[in-house]
């Protein structure tokens, strides 16, 4: 990938070194580079992977200021910078994370930090759930309590960076203000985060309403339903605009907004694009104001799209696609429950189950209350029916649950492969591996098109490189399976997805989901060819997780 070269080629300086920004005047700070999950909060990645991260961005600054066309197309793949991130790609102009194997996309930002900052350091202050698994504040949090650590205070609150949490440093707990339910919390070392140029003077205080506070508002896990009235900001007559990105900040009077909630309309869950930076990327041309539409890497307003024909036309058909209705699911597979146990969590909103959802401000629902838990029938694991509503809308809405503990499907999991033709057939000759059988040949046809409501981007086109493409399997019992539990994957749209191609860049394209296939017959030096013992049984597993399994062959 063009993007991983140059960022590991010699332009990009020596480790650490801070990269320099012809015509501009500029101090050096700390850069750290976070992923937002899907409730909202800000993740940050390891120091190494953001310099990585940052290498790339650097180069592609470089690249478009030589162009003279600001940023340009590219994307960076993490698995250059650890081996567990493989599947996951950032794309550039869109600032968006997408992960190859599911479809699945994340809103990414980067974030400047003083150089005497815990950032610059490697510290991170982690919070524990309750499978004493540790995740990271935001670094904004970090810092502050780094700072507060440093200065001996016992005492902190959070209040102001938008938590309804306090943490005393001493005993290393943190407390929810208004439940007073407690969680353990850890300062830990981690590898220093990047220096590079900073192009404008940093905010080293807490959150308040200068402009790089407001841009910067979208701190994490506020988990009450009180959580817009801890701070409020002045009405502003004139709403800061980033340039070449859609914004969401109104010129009416707003409270502080910790994180965008996913929406209970429109279609798949879209990458919530971070207009919220000040450091966001710089785009060609001037500043443009909000839009109504969806932001698109090259600034067109999707759902503005001129859809209205006089004939019916693929556009229209892309999305004409109605939900399912969002309500009705969630009661299908889930039981309402009373009296639910005081020192249970909901792990979707990390509330108490006993409390109200942390979802009631972003999810409204005549039939649905905030209070009310329910058990999926099957698996028995509860959550508030709210939080559940929120996952689902924020989802692919097919009909279909998975549980966010356990990973049980619940009806019929459907993905979002465009349209298309599998053709199979069989020849004598044998696979490395399977002297004993002949071979199954598998060709998938896939043409280009406008992306669905399901999609990354609707109404915009797709391309589909490659196709038709070729998939071999042994012609015996297993492979026969194999091939019938294929043929069920394509019929529920999930061995393709429209993405980003990890091999050359490319967005809104047509990329191999999470099934894996072997396209080589003779050899298995690059992973897709036979022999390979394992794999009838690796692609048996992966097509298990999408709820495609031997019961599918009997109904």
């Amino acid at each position: 990938m063009a993007a991983a070269q140059g960022a590991g080629g010699s332009s990009a300086g020596p480790p650490g070194a801070p990269v320099s920004i012809p015509g501009h005047s500029s101090s050096t700070a700390v850069v750290v580079w976070e992923w937002q999950d899907e409730f909202g909060r800000w993740r940050p990645y390891r120091g190494d992977v953001c310099k990585f991260i940052e290498q790339g961005f650097q180069a592609s600054q470089q690249k478009g200021r030589r162009s003279g066309s600001g940023l340009v197309s590219s994307s960076i793949s993490l698995g250059h910078a650890d081996a567990s991130l493989a599947p996951y790609v950032i794309d550039i102009p869109s600032l968006t994370q997408f992960r190859q194997d599911t479809g699945t996309m994340r809103a990414v930002r980067r974030h400047l930090f003083p150089r005497d900052s815990a950032a610059e350091q490697g510290i991170v202050w982690e919070w524990q759930n309750d499978e004493r698994g540790w995740f990271p504040y935001e670094m904004n949090v970090c810092v502050f309590l780094e700072q507060a650590h440093a200065s001996s205070h016992q005492r902190v609150d959070l209040g102001p960076l938008g938590y309804n949490y306090e943490v005393d440093l001493v005993a290393q707990v943190q407390t929810n203000k208004t439940t007073r339910f407690c969680r353990s919390v850890r300062r830990r070392v981690d590898n220093p985060y990047p220096v590079t140029a900073a192009l404008a003077p940093l905010h080293t205080g807490t959150g308040c309403s200068c402009q790089q506070c407001w841009l910067n508002g979208g701190t994490g896990p506020i988990t009450t339903r009180f959580r817009h009235s801890m701070t409020n900001f002045p009405s502003s007559s004139a709403a800061p605009q980033v340039s070449g990105r859609t914004t969401s900040v109104s010129s009416s009077s707003v409270g502080f907004v910790p994180y965008n909630k996913p929406a209970l309309s429109g279609a798949r869950s879209t990458p919530r694009l971070n207009a919220q930076s000040s450091w966001a990327l710089p785009q060609a041309g001037g500043a443009v104001g909000p839009s109504t539409g969806l932001s698109t890497s090259n600034g067109v307003s999707a759902l503005n799209l001129p859809v209205k024909m006089s004939k019916p036309s693929k556009l229209n058909q892309a999305l004409a696609a109605a939900p399912t209705d969002p309500e009705a699911v969630v009661k299908k597979y889930l039981v309402e429950v009373k009296g639910a146990p005081a020192d249970e969590d909901c792990i979707i909103c990390m509330e108490k189950l006993a409390s109200p959802s942390g979802y009631s401000d972003a999810c409204e629902c005549r039939t649905i209350k905030p209070e009310m838990v329910g058990r999926l029938t099957n698996c028995q694991h509860s959550f508030h029916m709210l939080c559940v509503l929120a996952m689902y809308s924020n989802g692919n809405k097919d009909g279909s649950l998975q549980c966010p503990s356990c990973k049980t499907i619940y009806g019929e999991k459907t993905g979002t492969q465009p349209k298309g033709k599998m053709e199979v057939s069989t020849f004598p000759q044998s696979l490395p591996g399977h002297r004993d059988c002949g071979t199954i040949q598998i060709v998938y046809h896939i043409s280009r098109g406008i992306q669905g409501p399901e999609h990354p981007n609707p109404g915009m086109p797709y391309t589909a490189r490659g196709f038709p493409r070729y998939c071999y399997l042994p012609d015996n019992e297993k492979g026969r399976k194999v091939l019938e539990l294929l043929k069920v994957a394509w019929n529920r749209r999930l061995i393709f997805t429209v993405g980003t191609s990890s091999t050359t860049g490319e967005s809104n394209t047509v990329v191999w989901n999470e099934i894996h296939h072997k396209t080589e017959m003779d050899t298995n030096l690059s992973g897709h060819g036979y022999p390979d013992p394992n794999y009838l049984d690796n692609v048996l597993a992966e097509l298990a997780a999408q709820g495609v399994t031997e019961d599918c062959l009997r109904k």
